[in-house]
């Protein structure tokens, strides 16, 4: 057995998504129906202490990236004590948080002190009004609050993940650039994904990310790309001339991100999925407390780990090689 995660492919994975919960307080309309979600029963999620043994035995094959993620992870009672958990841990090097900032200005200065290193922040418009429509009920407000709150405490490169929704937030796309002129954050511009959708609706809000290098032509400004990596994400990054911080194109369908995915993914319900798009999982819970099995298990999910995801055929009615997962976005991690 090799001692790293390496898959067919020669992609090195030194990076785990952990999904904590498939619960969140909002409803965003790109992640899940207003209504008619059924939710894991709360003995059904992997204990914190299943978690850090996963942790564990990956950190002995290379993984030194974590990101903690839902639904929305702050749901879940006393989560910094799984960070404490997880950054004791030998050779976990980074531990990031993906939140939709609601609860999160409440329980920065906790999650620091426990361990965490960076955070990511939803935020869809910067509109009251649109926000609490895109999100079916959020409060702006508050996560600005935590905004301040990530930028205070030092929990950087501090991300903001913007959805690009045509028709719904496309002409706010000048605002999110400016915010990056004025402030060092970098905004991640999103493409819809149709992850786990059973109908076409997602197409009608599709746009490409193209369309955000179209803006900085047409503003005059002058966007160059930066090469850097912010933490473990996909995104390609730029920086407008003169800015603080800088903007990120993260571009799944268009141009897929595949060839350097350095990811696995662990649900909250103790599932590997070595892909966020297809259906194949392995469920890890009758292997914790036998190290070399649950080793052997996560080689097993990168061998069927597919060179791509394919949404691109998705958006024009292509039959997939693979079946795509039925589980919301929600319910992955991310």
């Amino acid at each position: 057995m090799q001692n790293q995660l390496i898959d067919k492919f020669g992609r090195i994975h030194d990076y785990l998504r952990i999904s904590v919960t498939d619960k969140c307080n909002l409803r965003c309309v790109y992640c899940m129906p207003e209504e008619g979600m059924e939710f894991e029963p709360d003995e059904h999620l992997l204990r914190f202490e299943e978690i850090r043994e996963v942790v564990r035995v990956l950190a002995g094959y290379g993984v030194r990236k974590l990101r903690l993620t839902g639904g929305e992870p702050l749901v879940r009672k006393d989560l910094p004590r799984l960070v404490g958990m997880l950054s004791s841990i030998p050779g976990i090097e980074d531990i990031a948080l993906t939140t939709n900032g609601i609860f999160f200005a409440g329980k920065a200065e906790a999650l620091k002190e426990a361990g965490l290193t960076r955070v990511n922040l939803s935020l869809d418009s910067l509109r009251a009004d649109r926000f609490s429509a895109i999100t079916r009920g959020g409060d702006i407000r508050k996560v600005l609050d935590s905004l301040d709150a990530a930028e205070r405490l030092g929990l950087g490169p501090i991300k903001i993940n913007v959805v690009l929704m045509k028709g719904m937030n496309d002409d706010e796309i000048g605002d999110f650039l400016q915010m990056t002129r004025e402030r060092p954050v970098q905004v991640r511009f999103i493409e819809y994904m149709p992850i786990g959708h059973d109908d076409e609706g997602w197409k009608k809000r599709y746009l490409p990310l193209s369309t955000v290098l179209d803006y900085c032509r047409e503003a005059g400004w002058t966007a160059e790309p930066t090469g850097e990596v912010y933490g473990n994400g996909p995104s390609r990054n730029y920086r407008i001339e003169g800015g603080q911080g800088g903007f990120g194109l993260i571009h799944p369908v268009s141009d897929h991100f595949c060839e350097a995915c350095n990811r696995l993914r662990l649900t909250a319900d103790g599932n590997i999925k070595p892909c966020l798009y297809w259906s194949d999982e392995f469920n890890v819970r009758r292997y914790i407390g036998d190290d070399r099995a649950l080793a052997e298990l996560f080689f097993r999910a990168l061998d069927v780990k597919p060179q791509n995801h394919e949404m691109a055929q998705a958006l024009i009615n292509q039959t997939p090689s693979h079946t795509p997962t039925v589980r919301r976005m929600s319910q992955i991690g991310g």
